[in-house]
């Protein structure tokens, strides 16, 4: 894979309103467990690289496990989620796929027993916004780095 250009120098203007969108994400009090689950979910779900590539190791830098993060891609088969995450799992992938799913009732109903309407605004807004990064570096084709390789001692 070759990258097709860098999209913040293409457009800074743009780059900007994006990254203004994340840091209200950031800021808003959302769990950072749950800023994680969001992230890295729907870059899966999108098959960005990139994406996966960062929101794993920001998972694994603020402490999450392994088997937590390993098994997001399956979740429904994995006991390792609780009942809060698997709401949330279920928004991002009917909110990430949403041409697919319509956002059904059911997954709408599973997220309000855990979680405020602002709780909720501001989940579908993170949702929203990693769906842009991964668009943005989808489209422009942006290489994950390579990690160095572990050397035998």
């Amino acid at each position: 894979m070759h990258p097709r250009f860098n999209f913040a120098k293409a457009s800074p203007d743009a780059y900007k309103a994006v990254l203004g969108l994340e840091n209200y994400v950031q800021n808003s009090g959302l769990e950072r467990r749950f800023i994680h689950l969001i992230k890295l979910r729907a870059s899966q779900i999108n098959g960005c690289a990139y994406c996966v590539d960062m929101h794993v190791k920001e998972s694994r830098h603020d402490g999450l496990g392994e088997q937590w993060i390993n098994l997001m891609s399956v979740w429904r088969e994995s006991p390792v989620y609780d009942a809060k995450e698997r709401a949330l799992l279920g928004w991002v992938d009917a909110v990430t796929r949403l041409a697919d799913t319509g956002a059904p009732d059911d997954a709408y109903q599973a997220l309000a027993a855990h979680f405020s309407e602002k709780d909720i605004t501001d989940i579908t807004v993170a949702i929203g916004v990693i769906n842009v990064w991964n668009r943005l570096a989808v489209g422009a084709r942006t290489p994950h780095p390579i990690d160095q390789p572990a050397r035998a001692a």
